[in-house]
């Protein structure tokens, strides 16, 4: 039959590419959840038994779920402090700016994507340690995290911003609407999907992060992130890693169900 002729070839096209995901992603996490519910890693000679504790740990110390409120507090800052410098520029980039200066500036916003993360945080120390004096800060934090993940902002602004027709904003002018009212009823929300997508891209990764907030945070890095990094290569406590890693990746599997009917309503307008 021509569609199952069609069917085995896209399954043939596919399956390498979902094998690979099973092997690179799949697979470690499984050994990761295994791990978190062991109260040793089993190696050397040690001798390990199957507990909840760890997880039990994550509601009953204060340390871990305080800390996993700080990370989803610097997400928000972060991901509001992209959008709110993200969004003008997408503006002048869709509206205001075209050709090669266009190119050129697209160009500097995806700058950062060419240069290793640990050299961009560093150089920021040296920025941070200079005039402004904040290094070893929360801002210091909030500002490299901002400059990481700024372009993600940009770009998916950008893109829908490139969609709506001008002839609507137009519309809207010549029916009497204000600059500030064309934008509020008509620009902002239909450009609503690429501004729910950055916050996705931008809040998920920054929850978890660890380097930036220890580099250029000092006492004021301990978060869940840094917590978690620490288990794995200062105390070699990989099951309570483990755990916390997961709780983590279910707090933010929870918010992006809750988020997900108001991106989907939406794409589908």
């Amino acid at each position: 039959m021509p569609g199952a002729g069609k069917h085995l070839r896209v399954t043939a096209l596919v399956a390498p590419a979902y094998l690979w995901l099973a092997l690179t992603i799949f697979l470690p996490l499984a050994v990761m959840l295994f791990f978190s519910f062991l109260t040793a890693v089993p190696v050397g000679g040690r001798e390990a038994q199957l507990t909840l504790q760890h997880y039990v740990s994550f509601f009953t110390k204060k340390i871990y779920w305080y800390n996993a409120l700080r990370s989803l507090e610097l997400a928000a800052y972060v991901t509001a402090g992209c959008v709110l410098l993200g969004y003008p520029v997408a503006v002048v980039l869709t509206r205001m700016i075209a050709g090669r200066a266009r190119e050129a500036i697209f160009l500097l916003i995806i700058l950062p994507f060419w240069t290793n993360a640990l050299v961009r945080t560093f150089s920021w120390t040296m920025v941070l340690r200079g005039p402004f004096d904040i290094i070893f800060t929360y801002p210091a934090i909030v500002i490299g995290l901002i400059h990481a993940y700024l372009p993600y902002a940009v770009l998916t602004i950008y893109v829908s911003l490139q969609a709506i027709d001008e002839r609507v904003i137009e519309a809207a002018r010549s029916l009497g609407a204000s600059r500030l009212q064309a934008f509020l009823r008509v620009m902002l929300p239909l450009s609503l999907p690429g501004v729910l997508a950055g916050v996705f891209l931008i809040f998920v990764p920054v929850t978890g992060s660890f380097m930036e907030p220890r580099i250029l945070g000092g006492k004021d890095a301990i978060m869940l992130g840094p917590i978690i990094e620490s288990q794995f290569t200062a105390t070699f406590n990989w099951p309570l890693g483990a755990a916390l890693s997961f709780i983590m990746l279910a707090i933010i599997l929870l918010m992006l169900a809750l988020g997900y009917p108001l991106l989907q309503r939406h794409m589908v307008r």
